[in-house]
C-alpha cells in the first residue's frame, strides 16, 4: 500500500479481511487507533484475543457461548416448548432484538449449499432432530433466509423433523414502510403466501 509506512499498511491491510470493511474504512480505523493510548490498543488486543480463546459453543443450541451452556439455554423462564432454527447466531441475535420470542433456539452453522461443498452432515440438523425427538417439543419454527440455500434447507430440516413436532416457518414479505410499485416479484409473492387474516 504506497504511502504508508509498512506496520500501518499491515493493520490497514488486517482491518481489509474484515467483512463489510473496505479499504477507506480500514485506513480510517487503523489512524483512529494509532491516535489511541498504548493502554487502550493493549485493551482492545486483549479482548480480542479473549473473544477468540474463551468463546465457544454451547452444547445445547450452538449459540456462541463462554460457557457450556449458553444464557438463553439457561434461562428457566424460556419456553422449552418451541425451538427457533437460525442459520446462524447473527440471526439468533437479530431476532433477540425483537423480544417476541420467547422460547428456545438452534442454530445450525449454515445453510445447506452443495455449490460450496456444505452438505447436512456439515450442519448441526442431526443434533435438532435428536433434540427434539428426546425433548417435549411443540412447535419447530424455521427462521431460515428466503433463498435457494435457505429453501432447500428449510425443506429438508422440516421432512426429517415432521414425525415429530409440528414445524412451521417465519413468514416473509414487504418491510415496513416499503412501497408497493418498488418491490420485486419474489418478494411480492412471499408477502401473499404469507397473509393472514385480519383481526
Amino acid at each position: 500500500m504506497s504511502g504508508f509506512t509498512r506496520p500501518l499498511a499491515r493493520l490497514i491491510d488486517q482491518f481489509e479481511r474484515l467483512p463489510g470493511i473496505g479499504p477507506r474504512t480500514a485506513q480510517r480505523l487503523a489512524l483512529h487507533l494509532l491516535r489511541q493510548p498504548e493502554e487502550q490498543i493493549r485493551s482492545f488486543a486483549d479482548a480480542l484475543l479473549a473473544a477468540r480463546t474463551q468463546v465457544g459453543q454451547c452444547q445445547t443450541c450452538f449459540h456462541l457461548s463462554a460457557d457450556p451452556v449458553c444464557e438463553i439455554c439457561r434461562n428457566e423462564e424460556r419456553s422449552n416448548g418451541q425451538i427457533c432454527v437460525v442459520a446462524d447466531s447473527r440471526d439468533l441475535l437479530a431476532l433477540e432484538r425483537t423480544r417476541e420470542f420467547s422460547g428456545r433456539y438452534h442454530v445450525l452453522g449454515g445453510l445447506i449449499s452443495p455449490m460450496d461443498g456444505i452438505g447436512p452432515d456439515l450442519l448441526q440438523i442431526s443434533s435438532l432432530v435428536k433434540r427434539v425427538a428426546d425433548d417435549d417439543v411443540e412447535e419447530v419454527i424455521l427462521a431460515l433466509t428466503p433463498s435457494v440455500e435457505g429453501d432447500t434447507t428449510s425443506l429438508y430440516v422440516a421432512r426429517l423433523l415432521k414425525p415429530f413436532t409440528k414445524v412451521s416457518r417465519i413468514a416473509y414479505g414487504l418491510p415496513v414502510g416499503s412501497e408497493l410499485e418498488y418491490a420485486d416479484d419474489v418478494t411480492l409473492s412471499r408477502a401473499l403466501e404469507g397473509r393472514r387474516d385480519v383481526d
